[in-house]
């Protein structure tokens, strides 16, 4: 598969064919399962105290002279603890044992736990180029949300790598077409439930992803773009190339970067 070569001024300077990286089948369950192991390894452990539901005293005497004891009041061998007491009458409530009011808990998450999962080598590979080859198939990237223009998929020029500023990131992303898709990653959406009070009030959408050839000016530049992911084509993975775990990206690559992609045979 062939793709042109656009300039800074969107103007058409030449065609480059694709290596094979992108020949390979779109396999949505092999992306699916590659972006949650991402995923799993940035989930960070939580559990509960060890010593929760264990730190009152639930000694109760069942022997017949202790006048603290339950021994001939016909309730059950269930550990309590002395809520209040008149004279030798006490009041208990049950404690430690799990089921109890104010009991511990039977199995409480553990900080132990490993979330972490686990892929082969090959199997991973395989999902980055199936990724790949959904970038470049301008319906399946339609499917996901994206705003495309009508001549993607394209490839830009190694000028583009040079830029400085965002301002001129922005202003060239808009001649080639772009500028309705930044213009939805824009809009904020506030999220339903508890989330909002927990660092994440907003719902970011995505939306384009640059890939360069190696860490140049650009990368800088483009980092405040909302939506917009910048990345060296070496660090690509599952979960940039399809976010939520949904083939289809809209994605930019330099020309460099794809003769990277060829040269030294990335993912394969």
């Amino acid at each position: 598969m062939q793709l042109k070569i656009l300039s800074l001024d969107n103007q058409e300077v030449g065609k480059k064919e694709l290596p094979t990286q992108f020949n390979e089948a779109v396999r949505a369950d092999m992306i699916k399962r590659a972006v949650e192991v991402i995923q799993s390894r940035k989930r960070q452990p939580y559990g509960a105290d060890p010593e929760a539901g264990k730190r009152s005293s639930a000694k109760l005497s069942r022997r017949r002279r202790k006048y603290r004891g339950s021994y001939g009041i016909g309730i059950s061998r269930v550990p309590r603890k002395i809520l209040s007491r008149r004279g030798t009458r006490m009041n208990w409530v049950g404690a430690f044992a799990p089921g109890t009011v104010g009991g511990r808990n039977a199995h409480p998450p553990k900080a132990s736990k490993i979330w972490s999962k686990l892929i082969n080598k090959k199997e991973r590979k395989k999902a980055i180029r199936s990724a790949l080859s959904a970038v470049v198939i301008p319906e399946i990237v339609k499917q996901h949300g994206y705003v495309i223009p009508d001549n993607y998929p394209f490839i830009i020029e190694n000028k583009f790598e040079e830029l400085k500023k965002t301002k001129e990131v922005i202003q060239i992303l808009v001649r080639l077409g772009f500028s309705k898709d930044l213009e939805r990653a824009e809009k904020k959406n506030i999220r339903a439930g508890m989330g909002k009070s927990r660092g994440r009030k907003y719902k970011i959408k995505t939306s384009i992803l640059l890939v360069v050839s190696k860490k140049s000016t650009v990368m800088d530049a483009a980092a405040n773009i909302a939506g917009v992911d910048i990345v060296e084509v070496k660090n690509l993975n599952c979960e940039l190339l399809a976010p939520g775990a949904v083939p289809g990206r809209a994605t930019l690559f330099t020309e460099d970067s794809i003769s990277l992609l060829e040269k030294n045979k990335l993912f394969q």
